[in-house]
C-alpha cells in the first residue's frame, strides 16, 4: 500500500479512472487515511484492522473537511482502535446521543410552546367559547366575569401557567382569595366554574360532544377536585306584603320597568328569561308567552310556557306593538319591508336584546329610592314564590309555572301534562293577590280549586 504526504492540490486533483470503481490515495502522515475517489465524488477515509479484521470508515466529504482536519479525526480513531473499540460503535452511539438530544430539544421547545399556549387562561376561554357554542349566553357572560376577576386579574402568574401543570394549592389560592374578600357565593361560583372547565379538557378526549380543541391542554387530572365545595347559602329575604306594594308603586313606564313588572305578574319569572323573548314567542289568541329555559344541564332549552293572565297579557301585547312599530320605523329609514318573527319584546334599539343588567340597575335605582333593607331580582322571585305557597298553589303547580326543578326520570320521561289550566288559573289568583296588595286589601280565596286537586 503506497503513501504518499497529502497535499490540498493533491486531493482536488486525484480522480477516479474510467475503468475503475474507486481508487485510493494513502497520505503518510497520518497512518490510516486515505482519499477514496468514485466517479464524480471524492471523500476521506480511514482503514486499519481490529481484532485481527479490516475495518473502514468514512470520514466524509473532501469539500466538507479539510485535510488537517481529516489527518486528527484519523489519529482519533487509530485512538479508539488502540483501546479496542470499534470506531462504528462509536459513531453509532454519537449519532444516537445527537438525535436523542435533538428529539429533547424539540421536546422542550414544544412543552414552551405549550406553556404559552395551554395555559389556565387559554382553557378557561375555551371552556366560555364551548358555553357559547351551546347556546349558553347568560351562563357564558358570567363565567367570563368570574374568570376575569378573580383568576386572570387576581392571579395573573397562575392564569400564565400550562393547564395541566396546575395544582390543587394554586387553585386553593385562587379561591380562597375570594373567600377572604367576604365574596362566599363568589368563591363557590369560581370553583364550581374552575372544575367545570378542567373536566371539559379532562373527558374531550373520550367525549365527541365537546370541542376537539379542549384535547390539546392534554390534562388527565382535575385539580379542583382536592378543593371541597363550598355550599351555597340559600337566600332567605323576601318582601313583605307593604315592600311589595311600595316596589309595585316605584316601577314605571320605561321598557326595563316593565320587565320588572312583568317578572312579578308572571309570577316571579327569571329576568334573564323574559329578555331573551321574542314577537314571535307570544300567542295573542291563547295569551301565551313562549319562554326558553336553557338552565342545568340541558343539551337544548326547555320550552316554557306561560298562560297569561290579563294584565300580564296587556303588558305583553304592547311590547308587541311597541316592537313592530319600531321595525316598522327602521324599515322605512332602510328601504325594506318589516320583519317582525325575530323581534325581542325587550330592546332598546331592535338589534340586540336587553341586557339582564339593565333592569338590574334599575331595581338597584329603585330600592335605593325606597330606603329600606336592599333586596334583587332573585329575592322578588322567592317572594312571589313563597306568597303563591301561601296562596295554596301547590308545589307540583309552581315548579311548572316558574320552571324549576323539573328533572329526573318522571319529568324526562313519563310527566306529558302541560300544567295549562293550572298555570293559567295560578296566574289570575296571583293577578288578584297582586291587586289587592297594591289596594292594602285581602286577596279573595279563590284557589280553593287548586288545593283540592292535590287531594
Amino acid at each position: 500500500m503506497a503513501r504518499t504526504k497529502l497535499t490540498t492540490g493533491r486531493v482536488r486533483e486525484f480522480a477516479c479512472p474510467p475503468d475503475k470503481s474507486q481508487v485510493f490515495l494513502w497520505d503518510s502522515e497520518a497512518p490510516g487515511l486515505a482519499v477514496r475517489a468514485t466517479a464524480g465524488a471524492q471523500a476521506f477515509v480511514f482503514q486499519t484492522n481490529l481484532h485481527g479484521k479490516a475495518l473502514r470508515v468514512t470520514v466524509g466529504d473532501v469539500r466538507a473537511w479539510t485535510l488537517e482536519d481529516a489527518r486528527i479525526e484519523a489519529r482519533r480513531l487509530q485512538t479508539l482502535v488502540d483501546q479496542g473499540t470499534d470506531p462504528r460503535d462509536e459513531k453509532r452511539e454519537r449519532i444516537a446521543a445527537a438525535e436523542a438530544k435533538r428529539v429533547a430539544a424539540e421536546a422542550a421547545k414544544r412543552e414552551a410552546e405549550e406553556q404559552q399556549k395551554y395555559t389556565l387562561r387559554a382553557l378557561c376561554d375555551a371552556y366560555v367559547n364551548h358555553l357559547l357554542a351551546k347556546g349558553k349566553d347568560r351562563s357564558a357572560a358570567s363565567t367570563r366575569s368570574v374568570f376575569k376577576v378573580h383568576v386572570f386579574e387576581a392571579h395573573p402568574s397562575i392564569a400564565s401557567l400550562h393547564a395541566r401543570a396546575v395544582t390543587p394549592h394554586q387553585i386553593a389560592a385562587i379561591v380562597r382569595k375570594a373567600r377572604e374578600k367576604g365574596k362566599e357565593r363568589t368563591a363557590g361560583t369560581l370553583r364550581s366554574y374552575l372544575s367545570a372547565a378542567f373536566n371539559a379538557a379532562k373527558r374531550a378526549p373520550f367525549d365527541s360532544a365537546l370541542p376537539a380543541d379542549l384535547i390539546a391542554f392534554r390534562v388527565e387530572h382535575n385539580p379542583v377536585d382536592a378543593i371541597p365545595a363550598i355550599p351555597v347559602k340559600a337566600g332567605n329575604r323576601t318582601l313583605s306584603a307593604d315592600e311589595l306594594r311600595a316596589y309595585l308603586k316605584a316601577i314605571g313606564t320605561e321598557l326595563p320597568d316593565q320587565a320588572l313588572r312583568l317578572a312579578v305578574l308572571a309570577g316571579g319569572q327569571r329576568m334573564a328569561q323574559l329578555l331573551r323573548a321574542k314577537v314571535s314567542d307570544y300567542n295573542a289568541e291563547t295569551a301565551t308567552l313562549r319562554l326558553w329555559d336553557a338552565k342545568g344541564k340541558r343539551t337544548t332549552p326547555r320550552e316554557h310556557l306561560l298562560p297569561l293572565a290579563p294584565k300580564a297579557a296587556a303588558l305583553v301585547t304592547g311590547l308587541v306593538e311597541r316592537a313592530k312599530a319600531c321595525e316598522k320605523k327602521r324599515a322605512e329609514d332602510d328601504g325594506r319591508d318589516p320583519e317582525f318573527a325575530n323581534l325581542w319584546l325587550f330592546s332598546t334599539h331592535g338589534r340586540v336584546p336587553m341586557t339582564i343588567e339593565t333592569p338590574g340597575k334599575r331595581l338597584v335605582e329603585i330600592v335605593t329610592t325606597l330606603k329600606g333593607e336592599p333586596f334583587d331580582l332573585r329575592d322578588i322571585r322567592r317572594t312571589c314564590e313563597t306568597m303563591l305557597a301561601a296562596m295554596g298553589i301547590s308545589r307540583d303547580v309552581r315548579a311548572q309555572l316558574l320552571s324549576h326543578g323539573i328533572s329526573g326520570v318522571q319529568a324526562t320521561h313519563y310527566d306529558r301534562h302541560s300544567y295549562t289550566d293550572e298555570k293559567r288559573a295560578a296566574l289570575v289568583a296571583w293577578e288578584a293577590k297582586l291587586e289587592a296588595v297594591e289596594k292594602n286589601e285581602q286577596a279573595p280565596s279563590n284557589v280553593v280549586s287548586l288545593r283540592a286537586q292535590e287531594g
